[in-house]
């Protein structure tokens, strides 16, 4: 395994992970059925799904000619870097309703309902077409699928631990902004990549 290619999706999926919803709906998860460890393993199960398919059709691109690979993958970090920054710009403070809170639900209904809100919730979203991205330039798709899966499951579990309180203090757009710089700089280098082969 490419401890290179491990860690370059890890840094690329983890901060484009941190402003997205999945954050705030494990927030919310967690607030329902106060049982964070396993509103995480819900998670952390969606998660899984999401990497595979997404290292899969990586893969699959990866079979392309390399301009045309160099080509998908830059208009692909180019458009995450455009969505984190609308995104960044049109920031509002997320509410969570405390008065969900109802009893405890149990460890099966914890961990079915976050698995399904959080599979639902990221079918197609930004980090998976970066973990697509990332699998498909590096040739590298299980290295890449850990790394991408640790910065998923990271990501849910700072918002199952302490997400109440980072949505408190830290600006959402402001991890938005830095999200956005990195989906950028990866889009220059893939543009430098297709230069020069």
């Amino acid at each position: 395994m490419s401890m290179n290619d491990a860690a370059r999706a890890f840094v690329t999926v983890f901060p484009a992970e941190l402003p997205d919803k999945t954050m705030v709906a494990t927030i919310v998860l967690v607030a329902r059925y106060h049982r964070p460890v396993w509103v995480w393993v819900g998670a952390a199960g969606a998660f899984a799904v999401h990497v595979v398919v997404a290292v899969a059709a990586g893969s699959a691109i990866g079979l392309l000619p390399d301009a045309v690979v160099g080509a998908v993958v830059t208009v692909m970090f180019a458009v995450g870097a455009a969505v984190l920054l609308r995104a960044a710009r049109s920031a509002e403070p997320d509410v969570i309703d405390d008065d969900a809170a109802g009893a405890v639900a149990s460890i099966g209904a914890t961990v079915a309902g976050s698995f399904g809100l959080v599979v639902v919730a990221e079918w197609g979203d930004l980090t998976q077409l970066a973990t697509a991205s990332l699998a498909a330039e590096s040739g590298a798709p299980f290295a890449t699928a850990v790394g991408a899966w640790l910065a998923l499951i990271s990501v849910a579990a700072i918002a199952a631990v302490f997400g109440r309180q980072l949505v408190a203090r830290v600006p959402i757009h402001r991890v938005n902004y830095i999200g956005a710089a990195v989906f950028a700089a990866l889009a220059v280098w893939a543009v430098v990549d297709v230069v020069r082969s």
